[in-house]
């Protein structure tokens, strides 16, 4: 493993210009079969394609809080991690014990807050959840985060009111609803999301409501959150449900050279409609959304493109 890390340097740091070595990237994404896994395929397929002298290697992992822990330790180059998750690193808070060495190359898409229960059960709205066992996301995952803020602006988090969170990924949770061991599931990613997708084809669900606490999160975690709406017609939904969207960041060590930041974002918008395809449907890539990054810093190199590009 050393070995090849040190490879990896050597590419980094001996590339220059549009020739000499391919210079690889090392990017965290996330567990099988979930979204940033899927992005991060495509991204290095788009790469691969085009004729960048780049490499993505895509790294799975669970997800937003590990990736910018490997973005900061140096063991990756590039990560997906979600707005409010990466706030954090970058200031030094909640999972982060000092501001991490993160800077932002695109806000790439929005997730949408999934919190759904079986339909034919008594979970009718957050409050119903108190002490009941919840599927809270993976540890490490940026589902994880969300959904504890959610359930602390709710009063669910401590005392006899809280409810059993259990730190599982999407497949388990799935798993868990689907043969009772849990009575809700919070999920965080695009929509519709193919794995709940096809649950709702085998349990009918009930998606619960939770754009009344997207101004609570605002107050006390800033303008990552947003009010979105899971449209009627996904996952057999008869009407829309309001909830909260965090963008997701594509990010980079602020070390990673320029013009390779520079040629990534050339494929990246010149091929998003490939990458967000199984991703999030209907989504678009604009650049004034994707320079939304709060207080997460631009790259050096992902200002520059911006500004040679679009002005």
């Amino acid at each position: 493993m050393g070995a090849g890390l040190g490879a990896v340097g050597v590419a980094l740091a001996g590339c220059s210009g549009g020739s000499g070595p391919v210079r690889r990237l090392r990017l965290a994404t996330g567990p099988e079969g979930g979204p940033y896994n899927a992005f991060g395929k495509a991204l290095a397929q788009a790469v691969a394609a085009s004729v960048s002298r780049l490499e993505i290697v895509p790294v799975s992992t669970s997800a937003s809080v590990n990736n910018l822990r490997k973005l900061d330790d140096g063991s990756v180059e590039l990560a997906l991690a979600m707005a409010d998750a990466a706030e954090d690193a970058v200031l030094g808070r909640e999972s982060f014990t000092r501001p991490a060495a993160v800077t932002a190359l695109a806000r790439v898409y929005v997730n949408y807050t999934h919190l759904l229960v079986p339909a034919d059960g008594p979970v009718r709205s957050v409050r119903d959840l108190a002490g009941r066992p919840v599927a809270a996301g993976a540890t490490g995952s940026g589902v994880q985060v969300v959904a504890g803020r959610v359930l602390r602006s709710a009063g669910l988090s401590d005392g006899p009111a809280a409810t059993r969170e259990q730190q599982l990924g999407l497949a388990a949770s799935a798993a868990a609803l689907r043969e009772g061991a849990v009575d809700a599931v919070f999920w965080s990613g695009g929509v519709p999301t193919p794995a709940l997708s096809d649950l709702a084809r085998e349990l009918p669900l009930r998606f619960l409501p939770l754009d009344d606490h997207v101004g609570a999160l605002r107050q006390s975690h800033g303008p990552v959150y947003t009010a979105v709406t899971l449209p009627a017609g996904v996952y057999g939904l008869a009407e829309p449900v309001g909830t909260i969207g965090v963008g997701n960041y594509l990010l980079a060590r602020d070390d990673v050279p320029q013009g390779a930041t520079r040629e990534l974002l050339r494929v990246v918008f010149e091929r998003w409609s490939d990458l967000l395809r199984e991703v999030t449907a209907g989504a678009r890539l604009e650049p004034r959304f994707a320079i939304s990054t709060g207080q997460v810093p631009l790259h050096p190199g992902a200002v520059t493109y911006y500004r040679s590009v679009y002005g």
